[in-house]
């Protein structure tokens, strides 16, 4: 709150500070030598004198501080045309001690649900690594950290009694709070947003919002609890269980999404993804980890890093997603080509005030803007980032030229692709390294994930400003504005 009160009205506010503090000086110094002065003389001249000599001395020091005042403002005026004058992105880019910026960020590689390097190892242990890595990258103390929050979907309880001891494995003190909270699809970034405002509202100094999710150990049909009869007599809530990619496929048909489309927008996505991996583009963003792993062949458990995306597969192209049989419906659109990659992998954030990183000699790799959260219907979920990015573009003061990078997750290419034409989006501005359908989606994680790959490629670039967004289960969209350092 504090950086947007600066940039619409701070500096009026601080003048009015200074012009305060003049009055007071004046009054302080220049009344009390008016009374020296006035001692010259018989006691009834200096009756007389004295108070001539005040109100002389008041009318000077008014008249010095209205003169004061007047050019203060007319240089107020003259800095508001110039602010005024700047473009909504240079606006943007402005500093303030009250920013909430990162300071590190990374997440683990992601991995095939049920098949990929991390299929043994639990949401925790996961977690876990990547909260070590980020003390251990950032080198903060780790007893500043004061809460932490980790977006989980899928775990029994939201995983709380879990990612409670996966902080204390981390080497965080049992000072740092944790907490879950679970907004689907988003919940990685809803993690960090709400550490974000919590640092605005003064609860905490130093955060971290993070995302996890082990779908090889906890997706399934049990995922979805059984809805009431009370929930099922109700036509918009029952729609709430009905599953996504039924939804993208009724989504896809509505909205005459072709399929070739859809094929051409996911080979893409894995072309983007292989390029960038055989460059080394993840590479800073990815924070290696060692873990147990059951080989399905030999049933023998050995040790393995895992450090790169095994769900990236380059020599994908339209014409072989073409081939792909539909998964919701017969001669449907929507297939495990171009679909999101069932996954499991987790990310963490470190956020933080701006004047607090200087103050500990944090590396600043990007500040947090503003992030918005909308509802759509229930059938409609995959509408969300249409719904929220221009919502979050007006909080924010910004257009869609004024962006550089789109992180929007690849949940459906319909949905996804559906979305950017609707907004009128360049494409080649959207998930440049790739996305969810290359390689994966952990529920949980994503949100979280988002940040890192959108910080990381921005610097690279030498480009500023990114926005992340996704849809959201049971119909709802949330974006948020990142602008890197």
């Amino acid at each position: 709150m504090g950086s947007d009160v600066k940039i619409g009205q701070g500096s009026s506010s601080s003048s009015s500070e200074v012009h305060c503090g003049e009055r007071h000086q004046a009054n302080e110094l220049l009344i009390p030598f008016a009374c020296r002065q006035s001692f010259v003389g018989s006691p009834s001249i200096f009756h007389i004198s004295s108070s001539i000599s005040i109100v002389c001395c008041i009318y000077q020091a008014s008249k010095h501080i209205t003169d004061k005042m007047g050019a203060a403002d007319r240089l107020q005026q003259i800095s508001n045309q110039v602010s005024g004058s700047k473009s909504a992105k240079e606006r943007l880019l402005i500093k303030s001690p009250d920013d909430i910026v990162v300071t590190a960020c990374l997440r683990t590689a992601f991995t095939k649900g049920g098949k990929g390097g991390f299929k043994d190892t639990q949401a925790a242990d996961l977690m876990a690594g990547a909260l070590k890595g980020l003390i251990e990258r950032s080198k903060i103390d780790p007893a500043l950290v004061e809460d932490i929050a980790v977006g989980e979907v899928l775990a029994p309880g939201g995983g709380a009694t879990e990612m409670r001891a996966a902080a204390l494995v981390a080497g965080f003190p049992e000072s740092t709070a944790v907490r879950t909270l679970n907004r689907q699809c988003s919940s990685g970034l809803q993690a960090c947003v709400d550490v974000a405002n919590q640092i605005r509202a003064g609860m905490i100094e130093i955060g971290i919002g993070a995302g996890v999710e082990s779908m090889s150990t906890q997706y399934g049909p049990g995922a979805v609890s059984e809805f009431s009869e009370l929930l099922e007599s109700h036509p918009e809530a029952a729609n709430c269980k009905v599953p996504m990619g039924v939804l993208s496929e009724q989504m896809a048909a509505d909205r005459n999404i072709k399929r070739v489309d859809q094929d051409a927008f996911a080979a893409s996505s894995y072309h983007k993804a292989g390029k960038a991996q055989a460059a080394g583009l993840f590479d800073e963003e990815i924070h290696p980890l060692t873990v147990k792993f059951e080989d399905p062949k030999s049933g023998e458990t050995k040790t393995i890093t895992v450090s790169k995306d095994d769900g990236v597969r380059p020599g994908v192209t339209a014409e072989s997603l073409g081939k792909m049989k539909g998964a919701f419906a017969q001669g449907g659109s929507i297939h495990a080509g171009n679909a999101s990659q069932i996954s499991d992998g987790a990310a963490a954030v470190l956020l933080m005030k701006r004047s607090t990183a200087e103050k500990l000699g944090q590396t600043i790799l990007g500040k947090y803007v503003a992030a918005s959260i909308v509802g759509v219907k229930p059938l409609l979920m995959g509408i969300g980032p249409w719904k929220a990015i221009p919502k979050v573009f007006e909080k924010a003061g910004i257009t869609k030229d004024d962006v550089d990078i789109f992180e929007i997750n690849e949940a459906f290419a319909s949905q996804c692709l559906w979305c950017a034409n609707e907004l009128g989006l360049d494409l080649e501005k959207i998930n440049p390294k790739g996305g969810a359908i290359a390689f994966g989606h952990p529920l949980g994680c994503t949100g979280a994930r988002q940040v890192s790959t959108l910080l990381y490629e921005l610097r690279r670039r030498g480009e500023k400003v990114g926005v992340t967004s996704m849809c959201i289960g049971t119909g709802m969209g949330m974006a948020a504005v990142w602008v890197a350092e």
